[in-house]
């Protein structure tokens, strides 16, 4: 639990300092980004899964 929170904590803090240094048009940009960084990832991870690699 406690790695959970400390990386809660992080991306927190990196939201914050992002939330003051661009603009909000910035902002959702890097939202979707972000977004679609973490649907690559969860696909990546299913691929290396049925494949049966680590």
């Amino acid at each position: 639990m406690k790695s959970k929170c400390s990386s809660l904590y992080v991306l927190s803090t990196l939201a914050c300092q992002a939330s003051e240094c661009l603009s909000e048009e910035e902002l959702r940009r890097l939202s979707a980004d972000l977004i679609a960084f973490g649907y690559m990832i969860e696909s990546l991870l299913a691929h290396q899964t049925e494949c049966g690699n680590k």
